[in-house]
């Protein structure tokens, strides 16, 4: 069945509880960051994902590359005021940890953990905690049978592989489960997501791994994104950019509100200045993207450059400025309120954004 947007309703997966806050069924997909501070310090990590939380961040994902680091969650998660996921690589022990100091998930991938007693001493302590595990397994990761199976990294590696582990872990008696399979192919990642949920019933959290920087990354992760996600594909989000996390949630919030999945908030439409541009446009729009970050409302902002879809467009939105010749028409409801000089459109329109609603 189809939306209205032509896009298909969500599929509905089984419920999994992060913390307080649960994914799966008809719940709106949740958006994820990791830090890049060091975990072991306490003050940075906390600040950074107090940071991320008022930037609209969700889940958070620390590394726990050591005992410090595992112990230091408890520290953590007294200060923060979203679920904390622990992400954990080859040592088993770590896991363990990770969870008795108060990890509301882990991510493990349960090729790197080590041998079946491991991975089930694991796997015992989740159930027992009734913390959920999320099963990662990247293009980078996979095993070589499968990369001897199939010739290669392919959508369908990826998949087997997943569902392997999913078993491996089911069959210890544990199925509160999240699944991950990412690649950095954009088209593979694609294909792996629709083959996998056809297959299981587990939420999927998903994105582009190792997407790039925050250009190239953001353009793949929205392309990946939104084609998973058009599809009713996706749980939880995660876009993986090399720079602040607190770019991947503005990139993440973007990509779900474009996809009619989120509302609220500002949204800002400019033009791409031409010719006819007459004030320097490119700049104040920057500026407006910044400025609305701090409103909780949910209204079109439209900045535009000249007189050709300036005004039009201005009337379309709910709030706009149409430039002329170092002056702009700032238009509310479509309604021209009056004309300002260019160096005062920026405050003109942060004090119609102060008194929106009165």
């Amino acid at each position: 069945m189809e939306s209205i947007h032509g896009m298909h309703t969500k599929k509905h997966t089984k419920t999994v509880q992060i913390g307080d806050r649960i994914i799966g069924g008809d719940h709106s997909i949740l958006i994820q960051s990791m830090t890049n501070t060091k975990t072991q310090n306490v003050e940075a990590t906390v600040e950074q994902i107090l940071e991320l939380e008022r930037a609209g961040c969700e889940i958070i994902r620390c590394a726990v590359p050591d005992m410090d680091a595992a112990k230091a969650l408890a520290q953590i998660k007294k200060q923060i005021h979203i679920p904390l996921v622990a992400d954990i690589h080859f040592d088993y022990r770590l896991a363990i940890a990770a969870m008795e100091n108060g990890a509301d998930k882990i991510r493990i991938n349960p090729g790197n953990i080590g041998s079946a007693e491991r991975v089930k001493a694991v796997v015992d302590c989740a159930r027992e905690r009734q913390i959920p595990i999320r099963v990662g397994v990247n293009s980078g990761s996979l095993e070589k049978p499968l990369l001897e199976k199939y010739g290669g990294v392919t959508a369908e590696g990826l998949v087997e592989s997943a569902l392997d582990k999913v078993k491996l872990i089911e069959d210890l008696g544990h199925d509160n489960l999240v699944i991950s399979i990412k690649s950095s192919d954009v088209m593979m990642c694609v294909r792996a997501h629709e083959l996998i949920a056809a297959q299981t019933v587990h939420p999927l959290h998903v994105g582009i791994t190792e997407a790039g920087t925050l250009m190239r990354g953001t353009i793949k992760s929205s392309v990946g994104l939104g084609l998973i996600l058009g599809q009713g594909i996706g749980d939880t989000i995660r876009v993986s950019l090399t720079g602040a996390p607190v770019e991947e949630i503005k990139c993440a919030k973007l990509i779900l509100k474009t996809l009619g999945l989120r509302t609220g908030g500002v949204e800002v439409v400019s033009c791409p200045t031409c010719g006819r541009t007459q004030i320097d446009l490119i700049s104040l729009a920057g500026k407006v993207e910044n400025l609305v970050e701090q409103y909780p409302l949910d209204i079109k902002v439209a900045v535009m450059g000249c007189v050709v879809n300036g005004p039009g467009e201005a009337r379309e939105a709910d709030l706009g400025v149409a430039g002329g010749i170092g002056e702009g028409l700032l238009i509310r409801h479509g309604e021209i309120i009056r004309k300002v000089p260019e160096a005062e459109l920026l405050g003109a329109l942060k004090e119609e954004l102060d008194r929106w609603g009165e």
